[in-house]
């Protein structure tokens, strides 16, 4: 028996490959997924529900006008533009599919299926092995968890959780999720908190019991605020750490470096400038981070603040010429 996604991607095929309208009773007994001897009101109640699927992911089904229970695929509506791909890229798209679709983390492997059926035609370039790993925490109760929670985002539903936060405290939250974001391994939630009425991010790793509002399944429960964008909250490395940590860090771009500074700052922080080079002045909250950013961002790049920071980095960079030579 196939699972339910697996049916989907067979109807979303064999509609793609049709060229003239098929009846309902062809693809009962055509799709593999399908049972052709289930009872006639189980399949009619299933089709209808796999088509209202295929049309949320953007297949345009049409009932053929001239025959009842007939159907075919707006191939206009349904593909955006022609795709001519080559071989080379055909099997970078299927190498990059497959590695998503079997990373435990990736919460959207159903929704790459069906997107992946609209083009199949077109990336049939056989197996490519390939292997992914968004996550690096628990990565198959992460992706789980986000796909609940992009599902109550998408369709603006409630969610009930229990958090436990960087200084290991526990309790419940409401939240009415926005977006959600990966960064460095980790999934994040960004939602309006109920009971303290801001935004705040949520690290998905620290959920537990994740309940989503059944209430009025089809009606949403909130609005997501006005101009809202998901990527706003994606922060520097070092800007992640407990609630209270924060303090201001001072770092000098040299002028041999300028060229790369709006990478490196993201946008984050104030720059000024300082004789030769610039002085950036951001937010952090993990000093040892924030050292660990200055090595990996390269030369060019000093820490001037704040000081024990400074002398932190500074004794470790002599510890390693020490035992390095």
């Amino acid at each position: 028996m196939s699972s339910p996604v697996e049916r989907l991607v067979n109807l979303a095929l064999f509609l793609s490959a049709a060229r003239i309208p098929v009846s309902a009773e062809a693809i009962r007994t055509e799709v593999y997924g399908y049972d052709p001897d289930q009872p006639d009101d189980a399949f009619k109640r299933q089709f209808e529900r796999d088509k209202d699927d295929l049309r949320t992911a953007g297949f345009v089904i049409l009932t053929d006008t001239e025959n009842e229970g007939y159907y075919r695929l707006d191939r206009a509506s349904t593909f955006a533009a022609s795709l001519d791909l080559t071989a080379e890229e055909a099997a970078a798209v299927r190498a990059a599919v497959s590695a998503l679709l079997d990373d435990a983390s990736f919460p959207f492997s159903d929704d790459l299926r069906l997107a992946m059926a609209k083009i199949a035609s077109a990336v049939d370039s056989g197996d490519v092995p390939a292997a992914a790993r968004l996550a690096d925490e628990d990565p198959e109760r992460q992706g789980w968890i986000v796909a609940q929670l992009a599902d109550a985002a998408n369709r603006r539903k409630v969610v009930d959780f229990g958090y436990t936060n960087s200084r290991g405290v526990n309790g419940p939250h409401r939240v009415e999720p926005s977006g959600l974001f990966l960064h460095d391994g980790r999934w994040y939630l960004v939602g309006r908190d109920t009971s303290k009425d801001e935004l705040r991010t949520y690290t998905v790793a620290r959920m537990a019991d994740i309940e989503v509002s059944a209430v009025r399944p089809k009606s949403h429960d909130f609005e997501p605020p006005e101009d809202f964008d998901v990527t706003s909250f994606v922060r520097l490395p070092f800007q992640y750490g407990p609630d209270g940590s924060q303090f201001e860090a001072a770092i000098r771009f040299e002028s041999s470096a300028l060229w790369r500074m709006d990478a490196v700052c993201a946008g984050h922080g104030r720059t000024e400038r300082d004789g030769d080079g610039v002085l950036w002045t951001v937010s952090a909250r993990s000093a040892r981070r924030l050292e660990q950013f200055v090595i990996d961002s390269g030369p060019g790049l000093r820490l001037v603040g704040p000081r024990d920071a400074v002398e932190a980095l500074d004794q470790g960079l002599e510890e390693v010429l020490r035992i390095h030579g």
